[in-house]
């Protein structure tokens, strides 16, 4: 499977990702939903900023999923790997939701794609903010 990551511009967090500084990729949610159970090692996440065409790629080197069920898991989530993720605000206590599940992703070999793309993404919701496809190579558009 492949993934597709799409990020927020403002955030600036692909050029993290390719300078290794971002380490891991998070998603923070209300509800189990992609890439929940569906990441693996050694699969691809491609990142494109919302609008944008997809420019990097890297690999999943390790998975972790969490069942937040107090502010104190949160807070020893983002403890340990707030500054792998480069979460801005490092205080869940602020956060507008306090989320119930969070996936980590370990991420390794990244790498600016020689030709970035724009994908279609027709079928997964048009908020949809992490795509699971079993080939990127369906949803480029030539």
């Amino acid at each position: 499977m492949d993934h597709v990551a799409i990020m927020n511009k403002s955030w600036h967090l692909i050029p993290k990702i390719v300078s290794g500084e971002k380490t891991i990729e998070s998603r923070w949610y209300q509800t189990k939903r992609a890439p929940w159970d569906k990441a693996k090692v050694g699969e691809t996440i491609y990142f494109k900023n919302s609008g944008e065409a997809v420019t990097t790629s890297a690999t999943i080197s390790k998975v972790l999923q969490f069942s937040l069920t107090s502010l104190a898991d949160t807070k020893a989530v983002v403890e340990k790997y707030g500054e792998a993720i480069c979460l801005l605000n490092r205080d869940p206590a602020t956060w507008d939701k306090s989320p119930k599940y969070c996936i980590l992703l370990f991420l390794k070999d990244p790498k600016l794609l020689p030709h970035p793309f724009h994908i279609d993404k027709k079928g997964f919701g048009i908020s949809s903010a992490w795509m699971v496809v079993e080939d990127i190579g369906k949803i480029k558009v030539k």
